[in-house]
C-alpha cells in the first residue's frame, strides 16, 4: 500500500520554517506596530527569530510535514 499523504496546514507553513537540522524557526510577535514606545534593544531582539523546542515544536512538525 502506498503511504498516505498528509495535507500541509497552510497557515502554519506561512508562520514557521524548518531548519536543515530539524529545528522549528518562528518570528517573534509584537514588532509590527506601536514601536515608538519600545526601546532600541527590545526592537532589535524582536527582529531575530526564535527556535521552538519541546512539544510545541513536535506539533508544528505535524502541521508542516514536507518542509
Amino acid at each position: 500500500m502506498p503511504k498516505i499523504k498528509v495535507k500541509t496546514n497552510r497557515s502554519a507553513a506561512k508562520r514557521f520554517k524548518l531548519t536543515a537540522s530539524g529545528k522549528v524557526k518562528r518570528a517573534r510577535g509584537g514588532g509590527s506596530h506601536l514601536n515608538e514606545k519600545k526601546g532600541r534593544k527590545r526592537k532589535r531582539r524582536l527582529n531575530n527569530p526564535e527556535f521552538m523546542d519541546g512539544n510545541a515544536a513536535k506539533r508544528i512538525k505535524t502541521y508542516v510535514p514536507y518542509k
